[in-house]
């Protein structure tokens, strides 16, 4: 049921998201050229590695021993306002088509950090990845690693089709607002260690 109800609510919506999603790409191509895209695998349901596709957001401005720079150095005015009107998400829409993601589930954190989980905060890969989900619209990347994972497990615990349309709704209102978008002092969020919450 709740991949009868990701399908519909997209192409219900498909005439304007394909209109921003043009537009997007377009500017995209403009401001930080080729490629326009991001992508990188991450893990899913069961931790089965899936491609994850996003419009890129930083530029590839390395230092004078050919490295990346850091990423709050490497995001641009544009892509900052991508990550804040959350636009820079939309080709994650494709993986939810593909059956990789669902519209609401825990994010799809880095492949490095699946070894350094505790066996609680393992069971967020028990549901399949979202776009948005709890943590996202309580407190997205302004609360702790320890506190996210709390949130991931829970939503795995209550899950329904009623709480995933209030989590869109909740979305909506996030992205006008342009909250939680960053860490303190981080461009988006810290790298997790495996030192919050507990093994």
């Amino acid at each position: 049921m709740k991949r009868v109800v990701d399908i519909f609510i997209i192409f219900l919506s498909l005439p304007i998201v394909l209109l921003v999603f043009i537009l997007t790409f377009l500017a995209a191509k403009v401001k930080l050229g080729a490629p326009v895209f991001f992508k990188q695998v991450r893990p899913g349901l069961n931790e089965n590695l899936f491609n994850m596709y996003k419009f890129r957001t930083m530029n590839n401005e390395r230092d004078k021993d050919g490295t990346l720079k850091p990423d709050s150095v490497r995001l641009t005015k544009f892509g900052q306002f991508l990550r804040s009107t959350s636009l820079d998400e939309l080709p994650g829409l494709w993986s939810v088509l593909k059956g990789d993601m669902s519209l609401v589930g825990p994010r799809p954190l880095l492949v490095e950090y699946l070894p350094l989980y505790s066996e609680k905060q393992s069971r967020r890969h028990e549901v399949r990845p979202g776009i948005t989900g709890w943590a996202q619209v309580n407190g997205r990347n302004a609360i702790s690693w320890s506190e996210k994972f709390e949130l991931d497990v829970w939503y795995v615990d209550n899950q329904s089709i009623w709480l995933d349309i209030k989590i869109l709704w909740m979305t909506v209102k996030k992205v006008i607002n342009r909250d939680d978008i960053s860490a303190k002092n981080e461009a988006t969020m810290t790298k997790f260690d495996g030192g919050q919450g507990d093994k």
